[in-house]
């Protein structure tokens, strides 16, 4: 679905800035969006990939930049909302000097929007365009905390479904709880070795069949097709593929009863979140349980950052699952309703 503006998502307020940036040497085409400046620069990773559209790509780079901003003021972050994509070329080209121009973009803003890795993007990709830019993060550094954010966001999605366990299954601990993985890229893999030491039942799905075979190993998973994974037989559903997965044809089919997971904008709209709630579904918002990556590379770019008191920060999601169904039971809504009018309370300048 493509949006009805350049400027903003229908029904929702325009984004501060959106920047459609070009080279042709390189071959970039990219689209930075900035959400909301609010609660400080705006801050979000940077995807890398092939869309059916340039009108798909402003699309997902809308949805993605106001994701974050609610991301961002839900974890407590002194950052605003933003989010950039790629359109990935065609055929072969020069990813260092593709980076490095998108490096020249993000200079552009002036520290507006600070980027780090996303879905197709890595810490190298980070690491080259330091040349370009120094509002980046998401890097190894030398004797300091940073780098890979992965482990972050899987750790939260996992202390997520552990507190949803307990409220809304019953469940005291993880061990036999079967848990359905759509995707095992970074973020689902380091999310998968989480759940397995917890002794959950694993479910797996991917359409690289290398990581589901490895998952089948290394964890004793089960298979399932990349189509069907969504309507497994399973306690905990964890979207941790690419966004809006959870939608007027796959909500009827969802058997979990707790969906949990790391991918953004796991909704296709407002109303499928209505239709799990009908379904006795609990559905947590994506921007509440995998905000660990971006409290990891928040945390590494003010260079404030220490790998035990990041995983503690992180931890702090169970705390806001927690609330956050409290909230729900004297609201008479969804989780994801809820959600978002918590976090856009949370959309104000800070001192």
């Amino acid at each position: 679905m493509n949006p009805t503006s350049l400027f903003g998502l229908p029904e929702q307020a325009a984004h501060e800035r959106v920047l459609l940036a070009t080279d042709p040497a390189t071959g970039l085409k990219a689209i930075l969006a900035v959400h909301s400046t609010a609660r400080g620069p705006a801050f979000g990773g940077c995807r890398l990939w092939h869309y059916e559209s340039e009108g798909a790509a402003l699309n997902d780079a809308l949805r993605l930049s106001q994701g974050m901003s609610l991301k961002n003021a839900l974890a407590d972050l002194p950052f605003g909302g933003g989010k950039a994509v790629i359109l990935k070329p065609q055929g072969q080209f020069d990813r260092a000097a593709l980076f490095a121009a998108f490096g020249r973009a993000v200079q552009s803003l002036n520290g507006a929007y600070i980027t780090a890795e996303d879905v197709g993007t890595t810490t190298a990709d980070m690491r080259g365009m330091q040349a370009e830019t120094s509002f980046v993060s998401g890097i190894p550094r030398e004797g300091a905390f940073g780098g890979d954010p992965s482990p972050k966001t899987a750790w939260g999605v996992f202390v997520a479904i552990q507190a949803g366990a307990r409220l809304v299954l019953g469940r005291t601990s993880l061990d036999g709880v079967r848990v359905a993985l759509q995707g095992l890229g970074a973020v689902g893999w380091h999310l998968a070795e989480f759940l397995h030491q917890a002794g959950a039942r694993l479910v797996v799905a991917d359409v690289d069949q290398a990581k589901v075979e490895r998952a089948i190993a290394q964890f004793g998973a089960v298979p399932a097709n990349v189509a069907e994974i969504l309507a497994a037989d399973v306690d905990v559903l964890a979207p941790c593929a690419l966004g809006a997965s959870l939608n007027e044809q796959t909500v009827p089919t969802v058997r979990a009863k707790l969906i949990a997971g790391a991918a953004n904008n796991q909704l296709a709209t407002a109303g499928d979140g209505d239709a799990l709630q009908r379904r006795g579904i609990c559905y947590l918002p994506d921007y509440l349980v995998n905000a660990g990556g971006i409290i990891s590379v928040a945390r590494e770019y003010r260079g404030e950052g220490e790998e035990a008191k990041v995983m503690a920060e992180v931890s702090k999601i169970a705390e806001r699952v927690d609330e956050l169904l409290q909230r729900v039971q004297t609201a008479d809504s969804t989780p994801a309703r809820v959600a978002d009018d918590w976090a856009r309370s949370k959309l104000v300048r800070l001192g």
